[in-house]
């Protein structure tokens, strides 16, 4: 990956830890990138990225598709949906700045959100979209 991914993850690492809505629908501030082995429930982790060159007009434009997973195990599907509603409403359109490079814009996408072959855990997979170039 780029520094330009790496520096957009801090970025919405950030983001989310400091959101108090998502952090009132995760009893606190619950957000990895690798959750420890004995981490409570519910907890959001940073998932799959893909990057791309969106270049045009001799610019240097990545593309970065973003995936954020929730895990929930109370109350059927109504927490990984209110979860996946506050990832939304911390991160679309946000005006993050991820270090040396400017956000042209963060999106999201799609969200699946369905029960796990254990029947009790519930998993949503958010999706966002993002460009970012260097600063000059």
């Amino acid at each position: 990956m780029t520094t330009a991914s790496v520096a957009l993850r801090a970025a919405i690492h950030h983001a989310l830890r400091d959101d108090g809505a998502l952090a009132a629908a995760l009893g606190g501030a619950r957000i990895y990138d690798e959750p420890p082995r004995d981490v409570a429930f519910p907890y959001v982790t940073l998932g799959e990225a893909r990057l791309s060159d969106a270049s045009s007009d001799g610019g240097v434009t990545q593309e970065h598709l973003l995936t954020l997973h929730v895990w929930s195990r109370e109350g059927g599907h109504r927490q990984a949906h209110i979860i996946a509603g506050a990832l939304l409403q911390a991160l679309d359109d946000a005006p993050l700045s991820p270090a040396g490079h400017r956000l042209v814009n963060l999106r999201f996408t799609v969200a699946d959100i369905r029960r796990e072959k254990d029947g009790r855990t519930y998993h949503a997979l958010v999706r966002f979209r993002a460009l970012t170039e260097p600063l000059e």
